[in-house]
């Protein structure tokens, strides 16, 4: 391996499966490889009034060291380890202990702690303090609804806490921390709105940046699970999404992005927050990314539909196949009406054809009956949701979009990618599919020394080697 280029491994965990992966990065050269894949599955747990919805952290940490260890062992020196995840959950801490298993986004406690924090604030006020739209399930809320807030004395994000444990070193990210509700536009944690919400002042640690050295892996763990000894760990941009931005190939074109897994997130990239009334009404939310650019972006449902109605699916029959499904789905005529992917009865997990029928039988519409009907409905409405939510955030924002560059699971779906190009009448850019972990390990690159510049530097330095598919507008196709 040349001086130019380096080894570093990418933690990337999401919201239902989690993957480690090696790259060798310099100048022009990505060549990525999966060293251990595993499933995030969410544990249900009787707290004595009732079930509730976690994640088994634990276990996923455990999945890390594994995936670590083989690197490790498969020879040539790895330069840095980087950590991303979905946001908004968290684990609280007492005396840097674990106070029990972290709650998930998609627990059923989250309205309750809304209520609280409406009561104190309304929402147009939040919004001009935080700049986030309105999720229920966001950290502000879930804490609102903590019942350990005054056991605690240390609250971790996901992939901070992961970093904790393999480090001893505390920290909280700053693109992860602008997801949290409780860090203001101007780049500080509020401190009145942590009061005015029952938060203790201080219960997040102190900001850190992407591309920070967190430190070496603990002596004691690296022993126990067979992780290199020198393997150093280094902040990334945490929040999964802001590593998938960093690595959409942009370059001078107006652009805007959909980072398409279990969730979407579509959107524009800026340098400073939008906080006007329409932006709230359309429920636009304004994240950090790296370098301090400002993901101006709308969570839209995402694949979690396709893969929830999956495992429903199989829950009474054999392995279904997704590859054939969508093919054949390419093949069946459009619903007659898309169907609201948004809704809110789409969000827990259960059977989601059920509720997909019962959306248009609420209406008169005729609903899709069978499988590769459901799944046609199902790519249209993701379509149709997605084109909604770029044509909103060019007017919003102001930023002329031309293509959009489709990143993510979401970029293999060849139906999806089509029929966005077909809605909006611009191309769609798919790929690269393993944005977030491309993007990970981008900035540890930088951070040491075998990259340089600003994203976009990195973006113009990378874009020969992430590959990409086009796919141009039908003419003769429905359009938003």
């Amino acid at each position: 391996m040349s001086a130019r280029v380096g080894r570093f491994l990418a933690v990337d965990l999401g919201a239902t499966s989690g993957r480690v992966m090696s790259a060798e990065v310099g100048p022009g050269t990505l060549r990525m490889s999966a060293v251990h894949r595993f499933p995030n599955e969410p544990v249900y747990l009787w707290n004595g009034g009732r079930t509730a919805m976690h994640w088994d952290l634990p276990a996923l940490f455990a999945q890390v060291c594994a995936g670590l260890a083989a690197a490790s062992r498969d020879g040539g020196a790895v330069t840095s380890a980087g950590v991303d995840s979905w946001a908004v959950d968290y684990g609280l801490l007492r005396g840097g202990t674990l106070l029990g298993l972290p709650y998930h986004y998609r627990d059923d406690r989250c309205a309750r702690g809304a209520d609280v924090v409406h009561a104190a604030m309304d929402q147009s006020e939040v919004f001009a303090r935080n700049g986030l739209q309105f999720l229920a399930f966001n950290t502000m809320f879930q804490l609102a609804a903590d019942g350990l807030l005054d056991v605690a004395d240390a609250a971790l994000l996901v992939p901070d806490l992961v970093g904790y444990w393999l480090t001893g070193r505390l920290g909280t990210e700053r693109t992860n921390a602008s997801t949290t509700g409780l860090l203001g536009v101007d780049g500080r944690w509020d401190t009145a709105l942590e009061s005015a919400i029952g938060v203790p002042a201080g219960l997040f640690p102190a900001l850190a940046e992407p591309g920070d050295d967190l430190g070496g892996v603990l002596p004691d763990l690296a022993v126990r699970t067979g992780i290199a000894t020198d393997l150093r760990v280094t902040t990334v941009a945490s929040h999964d999404t802001a590593s998938a931005v960093v690595a959409v190939p942009m370059a001078a074109e107006s652009a805007a992005y959909v980072s398409c897994g279990t969730w979407a997130l579509v959107g524009v990239e800026l340098e400073r927050h939008v906080l006007t009334a329409q932006a709230e009404s359309a429920n636009f939310t304004n994240e950090v990314g790296a370098d301090g650019r400002i993901r101006f972006l709308r969570n839209v449902m995402g694949l979690w539909l396709l893969s929830e109605s999956v495992r429903h699916w199989e829950r009474d029959g054999p392995r279904v196949d997704l590859e054939d499904l969508l093919e054949r789905a390419a093949a069946c005529p459009p619903p007659a009406a898309v169907f609201d992917a948004d809704d809110p009865r789409f969000v827990a997990p259960g059977d989601v054809p059920e509720r997909i029928r019962g959306w248009y039988a609420e209406r008169g519409l005729p609903a899709p009956r069978e499988r590769v009907e459901t799944t046609r409905a199902i790519v249209e409405s993701l379509a149709a949701g997605f084109a909604r939510g770029v044509t909103q955030a060019a007017e919003l924002s102001g930023v002329p979009v031309a293509t959009v560059h489709l990143v993510g699971g979401g970029a293999r779906n060849r139906l999806l990618c089509q029929l966005v190009a077909d809605r909006l009448g611009m191309p769609v850019v798919a790929g690269p599919v393993e944005a977030t972990a491309v993007g990970n390990v981008l900035v540890q690159a930088r951070a040491h020394g075998v990259l340089h510049g600003d994203v976009d530097a990195l973006r113009g330095t990378m874009a020969s080697a992430l590959p990409t598919e086009r796919y141009a507008p039908r003419v003769t196709a429905r359009r938003t």
